[in-house]
This record gives C-alpha cells, structure tokens and sequence, in this order.
C-alpha cells in the first residue's frame, strides 16, 4: 500500500545533470539568498558586517532587492513593517555581535506585534562556538541565548547542509500563527566557504492553519446567540489573520457593539452604528465593557492598554479567541479558544443565531457621546485639530506608521484608520524609533501609495539617518515631526507625578535644513497649515519631511480614580 507521503517526486534528467554540476563561485552566502529565493522572498533588508560577508556577497548574483538601512534596529523595524503589510516573513540580514544586538529592540517590537521577521546573522568561525574565550572579533560566549528570549525560534547552523532547512523551518516558524521574529545564525567561515552543493531551487514551508476545536466554538456560540447584552473586543488578531469581513458579519448578526484595541486599529468599520471606535482607555467605554453579559475577545490578550490599565473587571462571561497560547486566560477567566481569529469567527458564523436588538446602536451611541464630552471639556482643540488635519491630508488607502509620541496615543484612541492593516505603532514593546524606518519597510512592500510616518523629537533622533536610506532608493515616505523640543509625555507624565519633569528637554537640530541635507525636501508647517503641507508633501513621489512645531497634550486618563 502506497501512502502519499510515500510518494517523492523524481528529478529530471535536466534538473539530475545541473545539480551534479552547480555553477562554480559560489560559497555558502549562496546557499542562505538562493533558500530565501526559493520560498518566495524578493526583498531583504539589513546592514553589512565583516562576518556577514559571504551573505552580502551572494546578493550580487541573486535577484532578491537589498535595501540597506544605516542602523541595525531601524533595518529591523522595516522588516517589521514589510513583515505587517505583506503577511510574507521579511529577512533581516545582520553582521555578528553589536551588528546582532542592535537589532533587539525591533525584534521585541516584531514579536509583541506577532510581525513576520526572518533575522540571519552570521557567527564567529565555527571553531570559536562553544563558549570559549577565543578572542574572536563580535565574539560573545553564546550569541543565541540574547535572542531566546524575544523570538519564537533559534535555528544555529554549523555545515553548509544545514543551510536550507535552517531557513525553511525558520521560515515556517514565522509564519506559523502567530506570526513573530525568528532567529538564524551561521558562521563566518561557512559563508565564506565555497560549495558543492546544488543550487537551492525550490522550499515549501507553508504553515498549518490554526483552527478552533468545535466543541468549544459550540459552546461560545450559544452563549453569544442566548446574550441580553453581547460586546466585542477586536485585536490586532483580527487584523493578522485578515478576519475583519467576517467580524463584520458577525457583530450584525448578534447586534453586538464593538471596540478595536490599538493593535486592531481598522479592524471594524469607524462609522458603523455597533462601531465603539478605539476609546478602549476610557472609562466610560471600560464600563459598557464590564456591563456585557457576554464579551467575546478576538486576537487580543487584554494587555495592559487593552484592559485600560488593568481596571477592567468583566461581570459577564468571557469568550477568548486567541491565537497564542501563552496569551490565553493570562489575564482574566474565559471560555479559552486557541485559534487564529480567522477560523474561529468562521465557525461561530455557521453556528450562532440571528439577534434582534434595536436598542444596541443608540447604547452606543450614548457611549461615544459620553467620550465626546469628556474629552470636550479639557481645553484640548489643538490637538483633536492636528490629529483631525493629519487624517484628512492621508490618502483613506495610504498607511501610517506612528512612534511613541503623543499625537500617536491620540490616534490610538481616535484616529479613523480606514480599513484593517492601515494604521501601525510601536505600542506592543514600546520602544521608541520605530515610526519613520518602519514607514520605508512599507513603502519598499508597496510604492504604489504613499506611506505617512509620525514621531516626536525625541524618537525623530532614533532614525535621524534613515533618511540617507530614504533618499538612497527614492521611498514614498512623507515623515511628519512633531518637535516640542523633549519627550513631550515623559514630561507631561513628570510633572503629574512629581511636580517637575527632569531629563526630558533636548536641544534639538534645524530638521527641516537637516533634511534638506540629505536631499530630501523639508517643510515647517503650522497647526493652521498643516492639512496643506501634508497633503502636498504626500502627493509627491519620494521622501519628504514636514516639521510641525507644536507642544501637545494629552486627554486625562480615567485608569487612576480621580474620576
């Protein structure tokens, strides 16, 4: 009896003839760009580093597209980026040690926001593996163990054969849901060397799909069909697994009103009647929330911003749709369904019932009302007028990429992203940086729209020489500034706590005359002007900055009891 994974397919005399006589030069760089080519790759980012040589060098005889950032972490926030909007596992080729270690932060980034991140990096010479004190140079005891930590998986290769299936199943682990970063290392001398072995020309490392088990989504769908008052909580879960039609379908069918987090920005129509926007941080929001009689969680851990500082303490029967593991009940009971969001609201589709309620919108609509009037009454038209200009000059296709910076806390809140995959921000880890080179990653995944990127001063200095990068390959960039000379929240967070903010003011740089350094044509603009900058900025092809003078503040937050 012959069973299908019996069955191998036999090579042709051609393909027989060319893998006995592979073409001569190459070395085992060759085999890491061909593997990459061979499962779909055609872009990499990445900087050079002596003992990533061989890999670099392989480049120049492939076809995959380089594009060289001048950091390590801001060539990884690209990845991220390219990772985010294509669904495809970006690569992030990198030099040993510093060159290694540079990028860490992204790569936190990367895995708080389950992107797909392909990072290779080269190792010291194979005879210094091991932990000794070799003297090598970029040498640490074991390079690896800095990355277990933060990635999904750490594949060491020691012989040129183990090339391809190092990457295949690095590859395959990225993808697999959730998506995140994962980690390749080889030395030095196994890139340099040259290699007999075949060209690489073909991989398949396709992921299983992660699907609920039926018992479970049996039971969720009763309790939502049986509900007097169902809500929903939409993660960036949602937004990964490409879902948002079927969470559509899904809240009209029950009636059920709906919240996205920051990471599940665009996830649920902005304007719908069951559309609680993202007012996830507020309290009046968190209360309707604790009210429902059955919430169902999709593609969200209910973290720290999504539970609105850890004060939201449901009354009602949780059902949690996730598909990480780890992240399943880590913060409240629940009815725990391990799934990517995709299958599991498939499944709840086919199973619940239809829900009359036409109550629900004007329940809604109370809500929002009470967020409108909260925020109405703290003096802050400044800002909801920026945040309001940015949107309106921002093409409703174009992304956006914002950093830590307090016009993006806003837009965690209420900025319209227009549809799913639209709107992104370093609000898994945090880290500061990542909004400009994240926007490049973007712009080299699609140039047929413009990419906008937002930063404070403060992260504008993280990537300041990205826009050598920009310039260097013409990306669609437009990066706005907003300059309030410091780390404007840090400040505002000081002086509530402390009465004094200390360590938060800079002296900053002429950035529109820094810009112009580098080729790339700047602006200063205004509050009043802004929407006219910006929309011209955008409407014009290659890399742009548009500089924004103004000291911003933040809503009050509802999480400490002072309302």
């Amino acid at each position: 009896m012959t069973h299908d994974h019996d069955l191998v397919l036999r090579p042709t005399q051609e393909q027989i003839t060319a893998a006995l006589n592979p073409p001569a030069g190459r070395n085992g760089g060759d085999l890491v760009v061909e593997t990459l080519a061979g499962l779909g790759a055609t872009t990499v980012f990445g900087l050079p580093g002596q003992h990533a040589l061989g890999m670099f060098d392989a480049l120049r005889r492939s076809d995959l597209r380089y594009i060289g950032l001048r950091v390590e972490n801001n060539a990884g926030f690209a990845a991220d980026a390219y990772g985010r909007i294509t669904g495809e596992a970006a690569p992030l080729l990198l030099s040993t040690g510093p060159g290694a270690l540079t990028s860490l932060a992204a790569l936190q980034e990367a895995a708080a926001a389950s992107a797909p991140v392909l990072a290779i990096s080269s190792q010291i010479p194979t005879a210094g593996l091991g932990g000794g004190r070799h003297g090598y140079l970029h040498e640490l005891p074991d390079q690896a163990a800095s990355f277990r930590g933060v990635v999904k998986s750490v594949h060491t290769v020691r012989t040129q054969s183990q090339i391809p299936s190092a990457i295949e199943a690095a590859w395959k682990s990225a993808l697999t849901t959730p998506h995140g970063p994962v980690w390749v290392e080889i030395p030095q001398d196994v890139l340099l060397a040259e290699t007999s072995i075949p060209v690489v020309t073909g991989g398949d490392a396709l992921p299983e799909d992660l699907v609920p088990r039926p018992e479970l989504t049996a039971v969720a769908a009763h309790l939502l069909s049986h509900a007097q008052r169902p809500a929903i909580i939409a993660g960036g879960g949602v937004v990964r697994a490409d879902a948002s039609k079927k969470l559509l379908r899904l809240a009209e069918t029950l009636q059920a009103p709906v919240v996205t987090t920051p990471g599940g920005k665009g996830a649920f129509p902005w304007e719908h009647p069951l559309s609680l926007q993202s007012w996830i941080e507020d309290r009046h929001t968190t209360d309707f929330l604790e009210d429902a009689d059955v919430l169902l969680v999709v593609g969200s851990g209910l973290g720290e911003l999504s539970s609105n500082y850890h004060t939201f303490r449901p009354r009602g029967r949780v059902v949690q749709i996730e598909a990480d593991l780890g992240k399943l009940e880590s913060n409240h009971p629940a009815l725990g369904i391990h799934a990517d969001a995709r299958p599991a609201l498939q499944a709840l589709l086919e199973t619940v019932s239809r829900r009359h309620d036409p109550e629900a919108p004007e329940r809604v609509r109370e809500v929002l009302a009470k967020v409108a009037a909260r925020i109405a009454a703290q003096d802050l038209t400044l800002e909801q007028e920026v945040l309001a200009s940015v949107r309106r000059a921002l093409p409703a296709a174009s992304p956006s990429f914002w950093d830590m910076t307090i016009l993006a806390y806003w837009a965690w809140s209420a900025f319209d992203a227009k549809g799913p995959n639209r709107m992104h921000s370093a609000q898994g880890a945090g880290g500061l940086g990542y909004g400009f080179p994240a926007a490049l990653g973007a712009a080299a995944a699609d140039p047929t729209r413009p990419v906008l990127a937002v930063s404070g001063d403060g992260g504008a200095l993280y990537s300041i020489a990205e826009l050598a990068t920009a310039r260097q390959y013409g990306l669609n960039v437009t990066w706005l500034i907003v300059d309030d000379g410091g780390y404007g929240i840090l400040r505002e967070y000081m002086n509530d706590a402390f009465g004094e903010a200390t360590a938060t003011e800079l002296t900053r740089p002429d950035y529109v005359a820094l810009a112009e350094s580098f080729g790339v044509p700047g602006v200063r603009t205004t509050p009043e002007a802004l929407e006219t900058d910006l929309a011209k900025a955008l409407s014009e092809p290659g890399p742009s900055v548009v500089v924004l003078p103004a000291v911003l503040r933040m809503f009050a937050p509802t999480h400490l009891g002072t309302e």
